[in-house]
């Protein structure tokens, strides 16, 4: 579920030799490989082994075109992953491994909830971690020129792990986009960030809960996770805000925030700053995010699977499920194309022309509001379309 996790700097790649980047034949392209994996310190056998039987997978590529479930709003993507089973399993290994967390909260400062909901998420607690041929799946998406400039260093990544025993090339496996274990880490990740929790020596992500949940504390924390404090909580908006002031770019003070009549609907506003974040408009459901909010898109790109993991968490820390509210209807994906169309003749970036209500395309929707005297609250309704 990770399509859109950022890539990190491996500090020991060495400058690329002169190979194709991408595309071409995929043999030839094999061999650029060989080159720069024997320029990081593998002996030719190793090398050799490393990229033997390696192919192309087109069930890959399938996968990494067909992501329509991040068109998805936010009540139905979360609704659609959070379940009560989830939530169910979440708090028997929260005391199954208390000791772990426990461990976790005090090292790296990385709230349980988290974890947890990103462990259910990504694997259903380590249950489903895909069957694609982890070696062959980066290779196919490095040699594709989509991404190759994510993708071909966890290939090297990879080829390292594997010079240090922790990667079998023929039979690691994971998911599409390469990500291997219960919390889903790409190769770099592990390099980086991984733990041996066990310690049986090994950093060993797929059998390995505490050393799964370790490295992925370990990983939110060097991303800039703040220990103690909050990421989100449920709130309540008053109709006459300033609609222009919310979303992710506006950050205040929650004493300002009250000021305006934002109260939590449970408790009281954390202290800080923070985020008003309407993923359905002013009439759907509303929190109030918080710096540890944003390190989360390092781990995840898609806003939608973001926010419902963040929610999740609050969840599976005991608040309660949020009010849905009345929000006014959205667009299909059809219709999302052609608005993120429209916005990009008018100059704004939006990203791809995808269907899918991502950052970029919440923010110009949020403008174009602005400009046409509309509720600035980035949610975008046919009303918007028709005045574009």
């Amino acid at each position: 579920m990770r399509p859109f996790v950022a890539a990190l700097i491996w500090g020991l790649c060495l400058p690329l030799p002169v190979a194709a980047q991408c595309g071409g034949d995929f043999g030839t392209f094999v061999q650029g490989l060989k080159a720069e994996i024997r320029a990081q310190g593998l002996s030719e056998a190793q090398a050799d082994a490393f990229l033997r039987g390696v192919r192309q997978d087109a069930r890959v590529l399938k996968a990494d075109r067909a992501q329509g479930v991040f068109r998805k709003n936010f009540i139905e993507f979360s609704q659609s992953l959070i379940s009560q089973n989830r939530l169910t399993n979440g708090a028997k290994n929260s005391q199954k491994y208390k000791a772990v967390f426990d461990r976790i909260e005090r090292e790296y400062g990385v709230s349980r909830g988290v974890l947890l909901a990103f462990w259910a998420l990504e694997t259903d607690y380590g249950a489903v971690q895909g069957d694609f041929n982890t070696r062959d799946a980066l290779v196919t998406l490095a040699h594709d020129c989509r991404r190759p400039e994510l993708f071909r260093p966890q290939v090297l990544a990879a080829a390292e792990l594997f010079r240090r025993g922790d990667f079998d090339p023929q039979r690691t496996i994971g998911a599409w986009a390469g990500e291997i274990g219960q919390v889903q880490m790409l190769p770099e990740d592990i390099l980086r960030n991984g733990v041996d929790g066990d310690g049986d020596g090994h950093v060993t992500l797929k059998t390995s809960a505490p050393d799964a949940l370790m490295s992925g504390a370990r990983m939110l924390r060097d991303l800039g996770w703040r220990k103690g404090e909050p990421w989100m909580q449920e709130i309540v908006v008053p109709e006459g805000l300033d609609w222009s002031k919310t979303g992710m770019k506006v950050a205040l003070d929650t004493s300002e925030w009250a000021r305006m009549g934002v109260k939590a609907r449970a408790g009281a506003l954390a202290s800080g700053k923070g985020s008003v974040l309407l993923p359905m408009g002013r009439e759907g459901p509303a929190f109030m995010v918080y710096p540890n909010f944003q390190v989360l898109f390092e781990w995840n790109k898609s806003f939608v699977y973001v926010t419902t993991a963040a929610y999740f968490a609050t969840r599976l820390e005991g608040a309660a499920r949020f009010d849905p509210g009345r929000p006014e209807a959205g667009l299909s994906a059809e219709q999302m194309k052609v608005l993120q169309q429209k916005l990009a003749a008018r100059g704004h970036d939006v990203g791809a022309i995808d269907g899918i209500l991502g950052a970029r395309t919440r923010d110009a929707v949020q403008r174009e509001q602005m400009r046409l005297g509309l509720p600035a609250d980035a949610w975008p309704t046919a009303a918007l379309l028709s005045r574009l």
